[in-house]
């Protein structure tokens, strides 16, 4: 009874401000800014500016397009060319069900000819059944889509994906081939909303990635080695260092890259969603990050990778930057094979320099993507 006299009161406060504030003005002749400034152009006047969203998510997916174009045109390096033969892996974390991430997903799929998407987790906020209709467009974006549970995602969300077509669930470290890509990956071992879970061993990150190292070893050890690991977490992902070339991880919101001890290479994403609505908790709007991964088709190594990065919330910026591992670049020795990695040389002799350092330093765009 409090608590609901204490909602209605919240709500007649509400209410009265609201009405004492209003201005019709501000609704006749709106401001916008950033990417919203060409919204009245596009979705007429503010009262269907809401009910047009769609447009805005199209515009937004236009200007990764054009990005993309640009650097096709302008970078003139030599560099590290992919073949046509290499594998594209679109690696995209923490969406939290931002629904313009879908068309920034889409759009780079289409330019860089994507053969397989992998999500490494948040892609919701609660997890509830409520929210599954937001993975409906996952169908439709054009390739394979490989999915590990986050913290903020349930196992009503696991199922539900389960069920879509072309989604292809990793968890307890079960393995996946998809797009000639041998994947395994666990689910987050604790869901944040459910404020009841109790810490404890089940919860344990480490626990969960020493599970999946084991997985790993043991296909290893069957003659199936698998190419990429998955889990959301970092601290589950480094379990997994000498059992695997490449593992790839989110949950921290921004880009990381680093070459772990026993040799493993650990990229972190950014949130392609923009941290969804935690974008405007701090003092800058969180970007839009995601990452595309050239795997050579034959030995299935990791070649080269372009770290995408969107101004959030708005923002005109768009930044795209090439990076080579430390074994890729000119002049290093090509026979130092990360533990647990299939041996042989990669294919395409990059020319140009280096692009990244192993603790994950952008530096400029050393040459274009595909087209």
């Amino acid at each position: 009874l409090a608590a609901g006299g204490l909602a209605l009161t919240l709500l007649a406060a509400s209410g009265g401000t609201a009405y004492a504030t209003w201005n019709p003005d501000s609704v006749l002749e709106p401001r916008f800014s950033g990417l919203l400034s060409s919204a009245p152009s596009l979705v007429g006047n503010a009262r269907s500016i809401v009910t047009e969203f769609d447009v805005y998510q199209k515009e937004l997916a236009r200007l990764v397009t054009n990005v993309t174009k640009l650097y096709d045109a302008t970078s003139t390096l030599p560099a590290y060319q992919p073949d046509p033969t290499t594998l594209r892996v679109l690696h995209v974390s923490d969406i939290h069900l931002n629904p313009a991430s879908w068309a920034i997903i889409a759009s780079l799929v289409e330019q860089y000819q994507v053969d397989v998407i992998v999500d490494s987790g948040d892609t919701m906020d609660h997890g509830t059944a409520a929210e599954n209709g937001f993975l409906d467009p996952i169908e439709d974006l054009g390739a394979p889509y490989v999915w590990v549970r986050g913290n903020h995602d349930s196992l009503v969300t696991q199922r539900y994906l389960e069920g879509l077509e072309n989604v292809h669930v990793l968890d307890d470290g079960r393995a996946r081939t998809v797009a000639g890509l041998r994947f395994a990956g666990i689910g987050d071992p604790q869901f944040t909303p459910d404020r009841s879970t109790k810490p404890g061993a089940e919860q344990s990150q480490e626990l969960a990635g020493a599970r999946l190292a084991s997985a790993l070893r043991d296909q290893r050890a069957a003659g199936t080695p698998v190419d990429v690991a998955v889990a959301h977490e970092p601290a589950a992902a480094r379990e997994v260092d000498g059992t695997v070339p490449l593992v790839l991880a989110g949950h921290v919101h921004r880009q990381k890259t680093e070459v772990m001890k026993y040799g493993t290479r650990l990229r972190i994403e950014g949130s392609t969603g923009g941290s969804g609505l935690r974008a405007i908790e701090g003092e800058h709007p969180d970007p839009i990050e995601t990452s595309i991964l050239y795997f050579d088709r034959d030995t299935r190594r990791l070649q080269a990778w372009d770290a995408i990065r969107l101004g959030g919330l708005g923002l005109t910026t768009a930044e795209v930057s090439r990076h080579l591992p430390e074994e890729n670049q000119p002049g290093a020795s090509r026979s130092g094979a990360p533990s647990g990695a299939p041996s042989g040389s990669p294919s395409g002799s990059p020319t140009g320099s280096p692009a990244d350092s192993p603790s994950g330093s952008p530096s400029p765009p050393s040459s274009p993507p595909p087209t």
